[in-house]
Protein backbone atom coordinates (compact mmCIF):
# COMPACT_ATOMS: atom_id res chain seq x y z
CA UNK A 1 0.00 0.00 0.00
CA UNK A 2 1.38 3.52 -0.97
CA UNK A 3 2.04 5.89 1.84
CA UNK A 4 1.07 9.57 1.37
CA UNK A 5 3.25 10.45 4.42
CA UNK A 6 6.90 8.88 2.84
CA UNK A 7 5.53 9.27 -1.27
CA UNK A 8 8.21 12.49 -1.54
CA UNK A 9 11.02 10.94 0.82
CA UNK A 10 13.46 10.67 -2.40
CA UNK A 11 12.27 13.75 -3.71
CA UNK A 12 15.33 16.58 -3.85
CA UNK A 13 13.58 19.75 -5.07
CA UNK A 14 13.88 23.78 -5.99
CA UNK A 15 11.01 25.74 -5.84
CA UNK A 16 11.09 29.00 -7.17
CA UNK A 17 8.81 31.51 -5.23
CA UNK A 18 9.26 29.01 -2.71
CA UNK A 19 9.13 31.64 0.74
CA UNK A 20 5.90 32.71 0.61
CA UNK A 21 2.21 31.72 -0.52
CA UNK A 22 1.65 28.75 -2.56
CA UNK A 23 5.46 28.04 -2.71
CA UNK A 24 6.37 27.49 0.85
CA UNK A 25 2.95 25.78 1.24
CA UNK A 26 3.96 23.21 -0.91
CA UNK A 27 7.54 23.23 0.47
CA UNK A 28 5.96 22.95 3.91
CA UNK A 29 3.83 19.31 2.36
CA UNK A 30 7.01 18.05 0.49
CA UNK A 31 8.85 17.81 4.13
CA UNK A 32 5.48 16.93 5.47
CA UNK A 33 5.75 13.98 3.04
CA UNK A 34 9.19 12.69 3.62
CA UNK A 35 11.02 15.56 1.58
CA UNK A 36 14.48 16.61 2.91
CA UNK A 37 15.97 18.32 0.20
CA UNK A 38 14.87 21.49 -0.81
CA UNK A 39 16.52 25.13 -2.50
CA UNK A 40 13.88 27.77 -2.02
CA UNK A 41 14.27 30.80 -4.69
CA UNK A 42 13.06 33.94 -4.64
CA UNK A 43 13.48 37.71 -4.15
CA UNK A 44 13.69 38.60 -0.44
CA UNK A 45 16.14 37.31 1.82
CA UNK A 46 14.56 37.61 4.79
CA UNK A 47 11.68 35.67 3.85
CA UNK A 48 13.98 33.32 2.42
CA UNK A 49 15.75 32.98 6.25
CA UNK A 50 12.41 32.41 7.97
CA UNK A 51 11.01 29.70 5.71
CA UNK A 52 14.67 28.05 5.73
CA UNK A 53 14.02 27.89 9.22
CA UNK A 54 10.95 26.19 9.58
CA UNK A 55 11.88 23.35 7.47
CA UNK A 56 14.68 22.39 8.88
CA UNK A 57 12.46 22.58 11.99
CA UNK A 58 11.31 19.75 10.40
CA UNK A 59 14.20 18.04 9.41
CA UNK A 60 14.67 19.22 5.74
CA UNK A 61 18.41 20.24 4.74
CA UNK A 62 17.21 23.34 3.33
CA UNK A 63 18.44 26.21 1.35
CA UNK A 64 17.70 29.46 0.18
CA UNK A 65 18.99 31.19 -3.00
CA UNK A 66 18.17 35.26 -3.55
CA UNK A 67 17.23 35.31 -7.13
CA UNK A 68 14.94 37.28 -9.51
CA UNK A 69 13.41 34.25 -12.15
CA UNK A 70 12.83 37.11 -14.65
CA UNK A 71 16.86 36.70 -15.39
CA UNK A 72 18.31 33.64 -17.53
CA UNK A 73 21.85 34.22 -15.27
CA UNK A 74 19.91 33.74 -12.23
CA UNK A 75 17.90 31.04 -13.05
CA UNK A 76 21.23 29.17 -13.70
CA UNK A 77 22.72 30.11 -10.70
CA UNK A 78 19.43 28.80 -9.35
CA UNK A 79 20.08 25.07 -10.75
CA UNK A 80 23.71 25.05 -9.99
CA UNK A 81 23.38 25.91 -6.25
CA UNK A 82 20.60 22.83 -6.08
CA UNK A 83 23.03 20.70 -8.00
CA UNK A 84 26.03 21.36 -6.00
CA UNK A 85 24.08 20.97 -3.22
CA UNK A 86 22.17 17.79 -3.77
CA UNK A 87 23.63 16.28 -6.93
CA UNK A 88 20.89 15.52 -9.36
CA UNK A 89 17.28 17.17 -8.57
CA UNK A 90 14.48 15.26 -9.08
CA UNK A 91 11.80 17.90 -8.69
CA UNK A 92 10.99 21.32 -9.65
CA UNK A 93 8.01 23.32 -9.06
CA UNK A 94 7.92 27.01 -11.18
CA UNK A 95 5.44 28.77 -8.37
CA UNK A 96 7.07 32.57 -8.68
CA UNK A 97 5.29 34.51 -11.13
CA UNK A 98 3.90 38.30 -11.60
CA UNK A 99 0.42 39.07 -11.94
CA UNK A 100 1.08 42.67 -12.78
CA UNK A 101 -1.88 43.97 -14.12
CA UNK A 102 -2.11 45.39 -17.58
CA UNK A 103 -5.05 45.70 -20.50
CA UNK A 104 -3.92 45.72 -24.28
CA UNK A 105 -4.24 49.32 -25.11
CA UNK A 106 -2.45 50.00 -21.69
CA UNK A 107 0.53 47.62 -21.28
CA UNK A 108 3.88 48.97 -22.41
CA UNK A 109 6.85 47.27 -23.72
CA UNK A 110 8.66 47.60 -20.36
CA UNK A 111 5.82 45.67 -18.58
CA UNK A 112 4.60 43.10 -21.20
CA UNK A 113 8.21 42.00 -21.06
CA UNK A 114 8.55 41.63 -17.32
CA UNK A 115 5.89 39.93 -17.18
CA UNK A 116 6.77 37.42 -20.07
CA UNK A 117 10.49 37.30 -18.65
CA UNK A 118 9.27 36.13 -15.06
CA UNK A 119 6.28 33.99 -16.11
CA UNK A 120 7.71 31.89 -19.38
CA UNK A 121 11.44 32.75 -19.67
CA UNK A 122 12.31 31.91 -16.33
CA UNK A 123 10.50 28.73 -16.00
CA UNK A 124 12.04 27.75 -19.03
CA UNK A 125 15.15 28.01 -18.42
CA UNK A 126 14.66 26.29 -15.07
CA UNK A 127 13.11 23.80 -17.06
CA UNK A 128 16.00 23.46 -19.19
CA UNK A 129 19.01 23.83 -16.52
CA UNK A 130 17.19 20.33 -14.79
CA UNK A 131 16.31 18.26 -17.03
CA UNK A 132 19.76 18.95 -18.81
CA UNK A 133 21.13 17.55 -15.42
CA UNK A 134 18.33 14.17 -15.67
CA UNK A 135 19.15 13.50 -18.62
CA UNK A 136 22.95 13.27 -18.02
CA UNK A 137 22.10 11.02 -15.16
CA UNK A 138 19.58 8.94 -16.48
CA UNK A 139 17.30 9.97 -13.49
CA UNK A 140 13.26 10.31 -14.17
CA UNK A 141 12.33 13.40 -12.75
CA UNK A 142 9.07 15.50 -11.70
CA UNK A 143 8.37 19.42 -13.17
CA UNK A 144 5.13 21.29 -12.12
CA UNK A 145 4.04 24.37 -13.49
CA UNK A 146 1.76 26.63 -11.45
CA UNK A 147 -0.39 28.50 -14.00
CA UNK A 148 -3.70 29.94 -13.47
CA UNK A 149 -7.35 29.51 -14.13
CA UNK A 150 -6.86 32.90 -16.61
CA UNK A 151 -4.33 31.31 -18.91
CA UNK A 152 -8.03 29.78 -20.08
CA UNK A 153 -8.98 33.92 -21.24
CA UNK A 154 -8.70 35.96 -18.19
CA UNK A 155 -9.69 39.36 -17.40
CA UNK A 156 -9.21 42.45 -19.70
CA UNK A 157 -6.57 43.86 -17.48
CA UNK A 158 -4.54 40.75 -17.02
CA UNK A 159 -4.00 40.36 -20.76
CA UNK A 160 -0.21 39.82 -20.73
CA UNK A 161 -0.41 37.89 -17.61
CA UNK A 162 -2.94 35.59 -19.55
CA UNK A 163 -1.25 35.50 -21.85
CA UNK A 164 1.91 34.29 -20.26
CA UNK A 165 0.08 32.04 -18.48
CA UNK A 166 -0.95 30.53 -21.77
CA UNK A 167 2.34 29.64 -23.39
CA UNK A 168 3.38 28.40 -19.90
CA UNK A 169 0.38 25.80 -20.62
CA UNK A 170 1.58 24.82 -24.07
CA UNK A 171 5.16 24.70 -22.64
CA UNK A 172 4.41 21.90 -20.21
CA UNK A 173 2.44 19.80 -22.54
CA UNK A 174 5.59 20.08 -25.04
CA UNK A 175 8.47 19.29 -22.41
CA UNK A 176 5.94 16.49 -21.03
CA UNK A 177 5.74 15.11 -24.42
CA UNK A 178 9.25 15.80 -25.47
CA UNK A 179 10.67 13.75 -22.30
CA UNK A 180 8.17 11.24 -21.38
CA UNK A 181 10.56 8.23 -22.56
CA UNK A 182 13.35 9.42 -20.15
CA UNK A 183 10.39 9.16 -17.44
CA UNK A 184 10.69 13.03 -16.76
CA UNK A 185 7.70 14.28 -16.57
CA UNK A 186 6.00 17.49 -16.20
CA UNK A 187 2.30 18.53 -15.29
CA UNK A 188 0.64 21.99 -14.25
CA UNK A 189 -2.23 23.51 -11.89
CA UNK A 190 -4.09 26.35 -12.59
CA UNK A 191 -5.52 28.02 -9.51
CA UNK A 192 -8.50 29.95 -9.31
CA UNK A 193 -8.47 33.67 -7.12
CA UNK A 194 -6.12 32.65 -4.15
CA UNK A 195 -5.95 33.90 -0.84
CA UNK A 196 -2.29 34.70 0.07
CA UNK A 197 -0.46 37.63 1.24
CA UNK A 198 0.40 38.69 -2.13
CA UNK A 199 -2.87 38.24 -3.37
CA UNK A 200 -3.95 41.13 -0.46
CA UNK A 201 -1.11 43.41 -1.87
CA UNK A 202 -2.54 43.17 -5.32
CA UNK A 203 -6.27 43.81 -3.99
CA UNK A 204 -4.66 46.90 -2.14
CA UNK A 205 -2.36 48.56 -5.35
CA UNK A 206 -4.09 47.93 -8.22
CA UNK A 207 -7.79 48.07 -6.98
CA UNK A 208 -8.05 49.97 -3.86
CA UNK A 209 -10.01 47.10 -2.02
CA UNK A 210 -10.61 47.63 1.44
CA UNK A 211 -9.15 45.68 4.88
CA UNK A 212 -11.79 43.21 4.61
CA UNK A 213 -12.05 42.51 1.18
CA UNK A 214 -11.31 38.65 1.63
CA UNK A 215 -14.19 38.29 3.71
CA UNK A 216 -16.64 39.72 0.83
CA UNK A 217 -14.97 37.97 -2.01
CA UNK A 218 -15.22 34.59 0.11
CA UNK A 219 -18.93 35.36 0.99
CA UNK A 220 -19.76 35.22 -2.76
CA UNK A 221 -17.56 32.66 -3.93
CA UNK A 222 -19.63 29.42 -4.73
CA UNK A 223 -18.06 27.18 -2.04
CA UNK A 224 -17.68 30.15 0.46
CA UNK A 225 -14.04 30.48 -0.09
CA UNK A 226 -11.07 31.34 -2.22
CA UNK A 227 -8.35 28.97 -3.01
CA UNK A 228 -6.29 27.59 0.08
CA UNK A 229 -2.69 27.14 -0.47
CA UNK A 230 -2.44 24.52 1.85
CA UNK A 231 -5.10 22.87 -0.03
CA UNK A 232 -3.75 23.16 -3.25
CA UNK A 233 -0.21 22.13 -1.89
CA UNK A 234 -1.60 18.31 -1.22
CA UNK A 235 -2.44 18.08 -4.88
CA UNK A 236 1.14 19.72 -5.97
CA UNK A 237 3.16 17.03 -3.79
CA UNK A 238 1.40 14.14 -5.25
CA UNK A 239 1.93 15.41 -8.83
CA UNK A 240 5.63 16.18 -8.14
CA UNK A 241 5.77 12.44 -6.36
CA UNK A 242 6.12 8.97 -7.55
CA UNK A 243 2.88 8.07 -6.26
CA UNK A 244 1.19 10.06 -9.45
CA UNK A 245 2.85 7.29 -11.93
CA UNK A 246 2.81 8.44 -15.55
CA UNK A 247 0.79 11.48 -15.10
CA UNK A 248 2.42 13.91 -17.64
CA UNK A 249 1.19 16.76 -19.89
CA UNK A 250 -1.67 17.18 -17.27
CA UNK A 251 -3.19 21.09 -16.90
CA UNK A 252 -5.55 20.83 -13.71
CA UNK A 253 -8.13 23.25 -13.23
CA UNK A 254 -7.98 23.97 -9.67
CA UNK A 255 -11.22 26.11 -8.97
CA UNK A 256 -14.45 26.26 -8.21
CA UNK A 257 -15.64 27.87 -11.17
CA UNK A 258 -15.91 26.07 -13.86
CA UNK A 259 -13.84 27.38 -17.25
CA UNK A 260 -16.75 28.08 -20.16
CA UNK A 261 -19.74 27.89 -17.90
CA UNK A 262 -21.45 31.39 -17.93
CA UNK A 263 -24.09 31.90 -15.30
CA UNK A 264 -25.65 29.31 -12.85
Amino acid sequence: MLDPNTRNKDTKAIITGGAQGIGFAIARQLAAEGCKAIVLAGRTPEKGAKAVDQLKARGVDAHFVQADVSKVEDCRRIVASAIDRFGVINGLVNAAATSARGSLTETTPELFDQIFNTNVRGPFFLMQGVVKRLLEAGTPGSILNILSMSAHAGQSFLNPYSSSKGALATMTKNVASSYRTKRIRCNAILPGWMDTPAEAEIQKKFHGAPDDWLQKAEASAPMGQLVKPDQLAILAAYMLSPHSGVMTGALVDYDQNVAGVVGE
